[in-house]
């Protein structure tokens, strides 16, 4: 969930021409690109699903293992999905794999398995932004070597509609479904790349963080995957409503849409699925720019039988989640990117708080007075504020946007990130936690902001000129490799770095990413905060 893209600027890095590697998938043989420069090879584009198109719109995604045509040219990404800003070559037709593994291997190799979800606010991203050819390389370096495959996904009014209609045609979270398909079609089809499909780790930032913890709320995500990785994401990162709270969003959406002119704002997919991509986008522009949300067009709660039938607070504490191991980690100013800067005021702050928990089915006493009480222990001193551990600076800007800041930061991730990985230990499930911390510099008010792990995950800070940086993105290349192949991120493989213990509940640390300082520390940041947050999932939509 984030509102700027990180390009990660390495998908040039060993491709060539020079030779083209072969994978046949039943009567469809895949025709690729070799990667010398990182003992590589790479297959794009590759459909796990019909085309989302025409009478398939708003329609929940149909899977496809098997391929038309004798051959696929695989050379490059499948296009972005429908966005918003637009992406280049972006389409409706957009959901594919994309696939980057160590050369010289069959069917019989049986490697272990990276999928990647990316991030964008449920609005934006493509897989093509999101290069794992280091990820690879470097697993070979360490002697483990994986395969890493990532996915698109439908985004905005084509992959989460909301409202009653929506509901009461089944299309609520099909974005959701589409990574589920994804995933079975590797689970299917990954053996033919040398892939283990019973080794299949998941990771993901912030959307694609998200998106995991929703599956692990009512998907059965472990006929799939055996791990997961979340960066920056817990279920209701985004607050989560109800379809029936986004019917006036959809009906405005509708309403923009020309074709949509006449028709009755409840009976609206007939006109929509005959609709052209340019009015689509230009109606999703208009109704995200009406909503007081952040992120108009995200996962909803879909109820009995749904991707995530009631608030995941309730099913965490009665035990309804999967039980996968997992890593789960915050940045440590999560807060600042999503927080207007020109907030200068208490009553600025408290009317921010209490507009994002609308609609709300508390009375809006009790409401006003949790905001008062949030207000009370985020006292409106910089000191206290994010970025943290800045002292008095405010970068130009009022005091407010650093209380603000610290407040949006601790709702929306920290405290979550906390709730989630104590309820997985209270119930057995092997869980590591993580605060990237690592300085950036010139980063200003934004400080170790949302999405800054990116770079270091994906090895682009290991060829940065700063060996201390270089080395930090090298270790977390080896942590998550690590847990990926053994569900253990200490194999001793690799970078020489610390030993990071497990989340339980009576050792409660979560190791620090920073490399200047990489260790353990207690989980107990801003513990009266956030201990008020989690004590109120319900009025906070968690």
């Amino acid at each position: 969930m984030y509102t700027r893209l990180i390009s990660l600027i390495i998908l040039g890095i060993g491709l060539t021409r020079a030779s083209n590697p072969t994978v046949k998938l039943g009567k469809t043989t895949l025709i690729g690109l070799d990667m010398p420069g990182v003992h590589g090879e790479f297959f794009g584009g590759i459909p796990f699903a019909k085309p989302p198109i025409g009478e398939l719109r708003f329609e929940p995604p149909v899977l496809e293992t098997t391929l038309q045509g004798g051959i696929l040219n695989a050379s490059e990404f499948g296009v972005p999905c429908i966005q918003i800003p637009s992406a280049s070559g972006m389409s409706e037709d957009c959901l594919t794999v994309n696939v980057f593994r160590p050369q010289g291997l069959t069917s019989k190799s049986r490697l272990p398995v990276m999928v990647w979800i990316y991030g964008g606010g449920f609005i934006a991203g493509s897989a093509s932004i999101y290069n794992g050819s280091l990820i690879v390389q470097q697993s070979i370096t360490r002697g483990t070597p994986i395969i890493f495959v990532n996915l698109n996904y439908r985004l905005g009014t084509l992959g989460f509609p909301t409202g009653s209609e929506a509901q009461s045609k089944g299309a609520l979270n099909l974005g959701l479904k589409d990574q589920l398909t994804a995933l079975e079609w590797v689970h299917t089809n990954i053996g033919a790349f040398g892939g283990d499909n019973s080794r299949v780790t998941i990771f993901g930032e912030s959307a694609g963080a998200i998106s995991i913890a929703d599956l692990f709320l009512n998907s059965k995500l472990e006929r799939f995957v055996r791990a997961a990785i979340l960066e920056s994401g817990s279920p209701a990162t985004t607050s989560l409503f109800t379809s029936e709270s986004g019917t006036s969003l959809w009906q405005t959406f509708a309403r923009a849409v020309p074709a949509c002119a006449s028709a009755n704002l409840n009976n609206t997919f007939g006109c929509l699925k005959s609709a052209s991509v340019a009015d689509i986008i230009s109606a999703t522009s208009t109704a995200s720019k009406s909503s007081t949300q952040d992120f108009a067009f995200v996962p909803v709660i879909d109820g009995e039988g749904g991707m995530i039938p009631v608030l995941p607070s309730v099913l965490q504490s009665r035990g309804l989640v999967s039980r996968i191991p997992f890593i789960a980690g915050t940045n440590l100013d999560e807060g600042t990117l999503f927080t207007d800067q020109t907030v200068n005021s208490s009553a600025g702050v408290e009317n921010g708080l209490l507009e994002t928990q609308m609609p709300s089915t508390f009375p809006l006493p009790i409401l006003q007075s949790a905001v008062a009480r949030i207000l009370d222990l985020y006292p409106d001193d910089p000191s206290l504020g994010s970025p943290f551990s800045t002292g008095n600076e405010t970068f130009g800007l009022s005091s407010q946007y650093k209380r603000a800041a610290a407040i949006n930061g601790d709702m929306n991730f920290q405290a979550l990130r906390r709730a989630w990985i104590q309820s997985a230990t209270s119930h057995g499930v092997g869980v590591y936690g993580y605060l990237f911390t690592d300085p950036q510099p010139n980063s200003g008010a934004l400080g170790v902001s949302h999405s800054k792990e990116i770079v270091y995950v994906f090895g682009v800070q290991a060829l940065t000129g700063d060996p201390a940086v270089a080395l930090l993105s090298v270790q977390m290349m080896d942590y998550w490799i690590s847990f990926a192949v053994s569900l253990n991120p200490n194999d001793g493989k690799g970078s020489k770095r610390p030993f990071w213990s497990p989340y339980t509940s009576t050792n409660q640390e979560i190791i620090q990413l920073n490399s200047a300082n990489l260790t353990m520390i207690p989980d107990n940041y801003r513990k009266e905060q956030i201990s008020f947050i989690n004590s109120e999932p319900l009025l906070f939509h968690h």
